[in-house]
């Protein structure tokens, strides 16, 4: 480690060319490496190809380009910081290592979140100097989103952002040992969104041999059928006046693109619904649906670790005052609308005794799209060769009754509690104890596959990341996930 300890600039020879990084904090640093070349021009809405080799050392010190984005509207852009980095060349990849000149470490590859038209690598709560410092290899990823990602097409291959990310884990197979990191104990790890497409990537056979172990934080298999996931794109070409093609939309000006695309999906949330952006069941890419190919036991030798935020739901419903605006008649016409069953229903009211409406729904929406189906994956792997592990992160943050809100354990994961894009979320007093336990079972999982509690069987073993030390539960209210069976065939 000899590089690192005297503070010499580190540097790493990839297949297409060497890179120069930074020593930071004790470990290496690589920003800004390109995976793929720049989706741009002749190259846009195509699948990623090989970026370009260069000569000599190329500096790699800042976050390269981000892919074209707005930030979150308000109230939620102060509480999810977004930066933007001008430029093309928007397939790029971070590296924290320990050393260069090490071998074999561990390797966890970050996908962020953000309904695919947010979020970056360049988020500084993902900042990996707390892995590299623990000896795990960290690389985070860009990828193209919202319409340049996924919009559907006729004329382009559908779910070009999942094929960028498995464009980077083919990058961080060929190269990552370069950089000190054993391409043979890869783990994907990823929020939100970046679950969602990790779920499907353990769905394609494409990715095979490519990773060892997932973690899925907040985020569900999901994926649509073409005709489903063409709406979006529909809805955005009918804005603009043109055909609802690859070749139509490449025409149009960028920026008034991005126009169309932030005017047709803003509104809503991920839990009471919006036009969006999803993984599409292409025949190709994800020849099944991820949820029945998961189910049938897809990527069943992967080692999982999977869970979710005990109030989900407050980061959408709370800053903007959706909690107090729904009444007894908006719940009741929300159950009816998404076919709840009455006896569900009552199972969450009975717990929750003092809950508003606004908070009956959250809820349910939560335990609906995330909580459940993330309960039924486990349950389908209880005999599957891989290990699967559930936690629940309940620590309520103070910061404008948000409580164990979605988005809210990114901190606690990456240990930057200290980060003050971090403290938007959490306030300045988040306990360093809790993020020193979670941030723990993230290194020693990516490293052995055993984040430190017991793997999931008939008892459900759950731990709780809440106030206080983790907190080892067997089957956590039961009674409303039992609730939910007579929903078994509408999930």
């Amino acid at each position: 480690m000899s590089d690192i300890v005297t503070g010499t600039p580190p540097s790493a020879r990839t297949a297409h060319g060497t890179v120069r990084g930074a020593v930071e904090r004790g470990v290496a640093v690589f920003r800004g490496i390109p995976y793929a070349a720049p989706p741009v021009g002749p190259r846009r809405f195509r699948a990623p190809g090989p970026p370009e080799p260069w000569e000599g050392v190329r500096d790699v010190f800042a976050y390269g380009p981000t892919a074209p984005k707005r930030p979150y509207a308000p109230p939620l852009d102060r509480l999810l910081p977004d930066p933007a980095v001008p430029g093309d060349d928007w397939l790029n990849l971070n590296v924290w290592t320990p050393s260069t000149e090490g071998a074999g470490l561990p390797v966890l590859v970050w996908i962020h979140g953000g309904s695919l038209v947010h979020g970056s690598s360049a988020v500084p709560v993902y900042d990996g100097s707390a892995f590299a410092r623990d000896g795990v290899v960290l690389v985070s990823v860009n990828y193209r989103l919202g319409v340049e990602g996924f919009g559907v097409f006729p004329d382009a291959p559908a779910n070009r952002g999942l094929l960028d990310q498995l464009a980077a884990l083919e990058w961080v197979r060929d190269n990552i040992a370069a950089f000190g990191g054993d391409p043979d104990r890869v783990t994907v790890a990823g929020e939100s969104a970046g679950a969602v497409s990790i779920a499907a990537l353990l769905a394609a056979p494409r990715s095979a041999g490519l990773f060892r172990r997932a973690v899925l934080q907040s985020g569900a298999p999901a994926a649509l059928p073409p005709a489903a996931a063409r709406g979006t794109t529909e809805l955005i070409a009918k804005r603009l006046g043109v055909p609802a093609t690859a070749a139509a939309l490449a025409a149009v000006d960028p920026e008034a693109l991005l126009t169309a695309q932030t005017e047709v999906t803003s509104g809503g949330n991920p839990l009471t619904g919006r036009n969006s952006f999803q993984a599409v069941v292409d025949g190709d890419l994800l020849p099944h649906d991820p949820v029945a190919a998961l189910h049938a036991g897809a990527s069943a030798g992967i080692d999982l670790l999977m869970g979710t935020n005990t109030e989900e739901y407050r980061l959408w419903f709370v800053p903007g005052g959706l909690t107090e605006r729904i009444s007894r008649l908006k719940l009741r016409l929300a159950l009816l609308k998404f076919k709840v069953p009455n006896a569900t229903a009552r199972v969450y009211r009975a717990n929750r005794p003092d809950a508003t409406p606004g908070e009956l729904l959250g809820a349910l929406a939560t335990d609906l799209l995330l909580r459940v189906p993330l309960n039924r994956l486990a349950d389908a792997r209880t005999d599957a060769p891989g290990s699967t592990y559930v936690y629940e992160f309940g620590w309520p943050t103070p910061v404008q009754r948000l409580g164990a809100c979605h988005a809210l354990e990114l901190g606690f994961v990456f240990d930057t509690l200290a980060h003050p894009d971090t403290r938007a979320l959490t306030g300045p007093d988040a306990p360093q104890d809790l993020a020193d336990a979670m941030h723990r079972a993230w290194v020693d999982f990516a490293r052995d596959g055993d984040p430190g509690w017991p793997s999931w069987d008939a008892r459900r073993p759950v731990t709780v990341f809440g106030p206080g030390a983790p907190a080892l539960v067997l089957a956590p209210r039961d009674d409303e996930l039992r609730g939910w069976e007579p929903y078994r065939n509408n999930l």
